[in-house]
Parts: C-alpha cells; sequence; structure tokens
C-alpha cells in the first residue's frame, strides 16, 4: 500500500475547537487565520474523508458542513469535550483532532488510518518534534475511547477538568512521528512561524490554491504544472496580460462542459497550442517567408505598377501600324 494512503475504514471525526486559548490571550483561536484560512477550516479540510465531523465548540460559519456539540458544562475539558463529540458519532473509528493545526493534511490522516488498520493497535496518534505524544491528532477505536470513558465516569463520576493522559493512558497505542502535521498554535509565536512557513518558496504555491479553492468553494484537482506552462507560453508568445486571461477562460471551458482535471488539461492544450502558433508568425523566418509569398499580390505593389505602365505608355512616340493592323 502506498505511503500516505488508507484502506476503506469508515470513520468519523472530533474536531475539539473549544478551548479557552489562555496563552494567546483567550483569542478566538480556531478563527484565527494561516494563510487566508482560519485554523478550523484548515482542520476540517484535512479531515474532509470522515463520514460525520463533529466539532465540539459553539456554533460558527466554516467552509464545509459539520454536526456541532458542546460538553457540559463548556469549558471541562478535553476528555469531557471528546465525549461530548463521541455521542454523535457512529463509525467503528474516530479521527480526533484538535482545531489548531494549520499543517494537517488529508494524507495525514489517511496515513494515521492505515497505522491504525495495520497494527491492531487501538489507537495511533503522532508525535512532535520532541518526542511527546499529541493525543489530539489521532485516530481511536470508537470502542476503545467508550470503554475507557465509561471507566473514567465510574472513577472520578465526572470527566470535568480530566488530563487526557487520563483517558490514552489505558490504551494501546501505536505511534507515528511527524513534527510538521503535529505542529499546532499554542502561542502567538506559534502563529507567526506558521504564517512564516506557509511563505516559503517550497509551500506558497500550493498552500493559494488550497486556500482559493476553499475560498471559492470548489474541490477539483488539476496538474497545476499544464496551467501553468499554459501562462508561460501565453506571456512570452502573445502579451504578459494573456497569461491571466487566457488560464480563466480555460477553467471557463472546463466548467462550461462539466468536466474535471482532464477536461481543463485538454482545454489548456488547445490555447498552449494556439499560443504557439501565434508566436511563431511572430519569428524572423515566418516574417521573410510571409514577405516573399506575398508581394507580387500585394495591392499597393500592383497599383505602383499600373501606374508605372500607364506613365511609359503615354511618354513613348507613336509607332506606325504593323501588318495585322492596317486597314
Amino acid at each position: 500500500m502506498p505511503p500516505g494512503t488508507s484502506p476503506d475504514i469508515p470513520h468519523d471525526a472530533i474536531v475539539l475547537a473549544g478551548g479557552a486559548a489562555r496563552r494567546l490571550g483567550g483569542a478566538d483561536k480556531p478563527g484565527l487565520r494561516v494563510g487566508g484560512r482560519a485554523l478550523l477550516d484548515r482542520v476540517l479540510g484535512a479531515c474532509a474523508d470522515a463520514g460525520t465531523t463533529v466539532v465540539v465548540a459553539d456554533p460558527r460559519p466554516t467552509a464545509r458542513p459539520v454536526r456541532w456539540a458542546r460538553e457540559d458544562p463548556p469549558g471541562a475539558g478535553p476528555v469531557a469535550a471528546l465525549d461530548a463529540g463521541l455521542r454523535h458519532t457512529a463509525a467503528e473509528v474516530v479521527v480526533v483532532l484538535s482545531a489548531d493545526l494549520p499543517f494537517l493534511e488529508v494524507a495525514t490522516v489517511r496515513r494515521l488510518l492505515t497505522a491504525l488498520w495495520s497494527s491492531g493497535a487501538e489507537g495511533v496518534l503522532l508525535t512532535d518534534a520532541d518526542g511527546r505524544d499529541q493525543p489530539l491528532v489521532a485516530a481511536y477505536r470508537t470502542s476503545a475511547l467508550r470503554r475507557e470513558l465509561a471507566a473514567l465516569v465510574s472513577e472520578h463520576s465526572s470527566l470535568t477538568g480530566l488530563p487526557l493522559r487520563r483517558l490514552i493512558g489505558a490504551l494501546e497505542l501505536t505511534r507515528v512521528p511527524d513534527p510538521v502535521a503535529s505542529f499546532d498554535c499554542d502561542t502567538w509565536d506559534d502563529l507567526a512561524t506558521a504564517r512564516a512557513r506557509i511563505r516559503e518558496h517550497g509551500h506558497v504555491l500550493d498552500e493559494w490554491i488550497s486556500a482559493v479553492k476553499d475560498e471559492l468553494g470548489i474541490d477539483l484537482d488539476v496538474d497545476t504544472g499544464i496551467l501553468l506552462d499554459l501562462a508561460r507560453d501565453a506571456a512570452h508568445g502573445v502579451a504578459r496580460p494573456a497569461a491571466p486571461l487566457t488560464t480563466f477562460l480555460v477553467g471557463y471551458a472546463a466548467a462550461q462542459g462539466k468536466g474535471g482535471p482532464e477536461a481543463v488539461a485538454e482545454a489548456a492544450r488547445k490555447a498552449v497550442a494556439l499560443a504557439l502558433r501565434w508566436a511563431d508568425e511572430d519569428t524572423p523566418e515566418a516574417g521573410s517567408d510571409a514577405k516573399g509569398d506575398t508581394k507580387a499580390d500585394s495591392p499597393s505593389d500592383a497599383a505602383s505598377d499600373a501606374k508605372a505602365t500607364a506613365k511609359a505608355d503615354a511618354d513613348a512616340p507613336a509607332s506606325a501600324p504593323g501588318p495585322d493592323t492596317a486597314g
């Protein structure tokens, strides 16, 4: 099985987004933006394969539909929040995530599911750059969570204020190191680091495309290389403003045909061919050939020849009639 893939495991997702964010001065952490997108929306994009996604927090606008839940009382802690979210799920596997993971990707979630499926463990979680467990970037077997939650209620009569380590400590776990996907934004410095990272050369284009797709509400994976090549050929072969206009028209043509990535690629291929034909007409060789082929047929040249002939006839002395014309 290729890395980053997962078997077809039906799963739900729980996103904990109701914390107090004390290290951020009580700021609305899920709503803070990285790369133009709210942290919560970035996490929701990463777990989009889930059958049901439950966000444990007060309702707010999100990039995709979710189910809302709230621990009772609000602010009772992560174990109580997880229990509240779990009550709205039915799948045998649940992905549990915090809402402050700027670099979480679909591939990360699939990797967690793959590890859970192949290991037979009760849970799989990421570890961060320092090797610490990150129980809110994890996939668990639902039955194991329900068992341990019931045990905690039996022992403490309430889940309020209990730390997550009390819950996961009794589970059979597998760990997957990932210092990038496990990075969370607990402080303003963390947020600044995340914002700087996505603007690095190797990340900025993918981040921008993801942000635009989220903003426009589209889910279409296309070969960006094809579109970049098209923009280059249009800019160099026609004019620089032709690049954005041509890529827009290619996207519009594909949408008109209700096509997917293949339709975009075909429309781009046609536009590239046109741009190259356009550019060929501006080469010196093409210009000299054109002049050689069209000189004799030029209307202005024909008019000049006619004037010259008429003038010569008018200036020439009259000649005697020939034998064929004598009367």
